[in-house]
């Protein structure tokens, strides 16, 4: 794990200080430049880590974003319980990418010759955030919730798709795709890559089920971060369902397809191309596959339940854990 999962979710610095005390901060959406602003102010009355003194620092991540590339870090103020910050850490991304994104604001007080101590923590679900509201608040600080260590995942992640109970009758729930990057593409023209992944779940392939990551431009390794949200599913149709995520290079008048994977039940096999996503669906039809026996849905024959036995594996552990976040990376392929 590297440090900055560490410190997010290892017990050894929950609950060794009571938290209490209060941050203010105030969210700016600021949109010529594309970018989520958190003004950081001060914290009042925090608890004591060390002989009646702190030396706290804030960090922020955008949840489900648990990386250190989405670690944002004040500066430490010494010896203080009332520390005043006045620092703006900022996000570059789309304001559509904030929904399903949840703002973790946490405390710490910086151990230089141990481990670092948690003061607190907020958080903000911003798909519910008033933008209009510009003015700096106070939040109370909150002790870290159970279980918020099992979340740890190994390796990179690029889509974890997560099934959420809904309020449907009969029950339904949501299927979230969290689309995290991709890793050593093959260049395209000057040496690069300008890449978005689109996803549907099929048997729906209309307009409606198409769902787009934004273009990063001049990459070979896309940092994209955006979280997809299928609502309306029952368990049983996500047996039935596959999820098809193709990755494309865009360019200035067409797009080019860069390969894909498919997470469904479905059996079948894939021909490799250069390049990983680490997600859980990415696959897309192409000129090189060899087509097999695949599978069906709903009773009916279908060429795209062709997942490798990876893929199979994702989606079948996604089937068996819901309600939780199921997250692998995964080559990709071409057929």
């Amino acid at each position: 794990l590297s440090s900055s999962l560490v410190s997010l979710y290892s017990e050894g610095e929950l609950g060794r200080v009571a938290v209490r005390g209060c941050v203010q901060f105030a969210l700016r959406y600021e949109a010529a430049a594309e970018e989520l602003h958190v003004h950081v102010l001060r914290c009042r009355e925090l608890a004591e880590a060390r002989r009646q003194r702190s030396d706290p620092y804030i960090k922020t991540y955008l949840l489900p974003d648990k990386s250190n590339h989405g670690k944002r870090k004040t500066t430490v103020r010494k010896r203080s319980l009332d520390p005043v910050f006045n620092e703006t850490l900022k996000y570059k991304l789309e304001k559509t990418d904030l929904q399903g994104r949840t703002l973790n604001l946490s405390v710490w007080h910086h151990d230089s010759l141990g481990r670092n101590l948690f003061l607190g923590e907020v958080e903000i679900a911003l798909g519910t955030w008033d933008w209009a509201n510009t003015r700096p608040e106070w939040f109370n600080l909150q002790p870290r919730r159970g279980g918020a260590g099992t979340a740890v995942g190994r390796g990179h992640r690029a889509l974890t798709p997560l099934l959420r109970p809904g309020a449907g009758l009969p029950p339904t729930g949501e299927l979230h795709i969290w689309v995290k990057d991709a890793q050593s593409l093959a260049p395209r023209r000057r040496g690069t890559v300008d890449a978005f992944v689109q996803c549907y779940v099929l048997p729906d392939d209309s307009k409606a089920s198409r769902q787009k990551t934004r273009v990063v431009k001049r990459s070979l390794n896309p940092l994209f971060n955006h979280t997809m949200v299928y609502d309306g599913f029952q368990a049983k149709d996500l047996a039935e369902a596959c999820a098809e995520f193709t990755l494309w290079h865009r360019e200035a008048f067409a797009k080019r397809p860069l390969g894909g994977i498919r997470l469904s039940l479905g059996t079948g096999e894939g021909t490799g191309t250069k390049g990983q996503v680490p997600c859980r669906a990415e696959g897309g039809p192409g000129r090189h596959g060899r087509r097999v026996s695949a599978g069906s849905s709903y009773g009916l024959p279908v060429a795209w339940m062709d997942s490798t036995a990876e893929e199979r594996g994702v989606w079948g552990r996604l089937l068996a854990q819901p309600g939780r976040w199921v997250e692998a990376l995964l080559p990709l392929r071409t057929d």
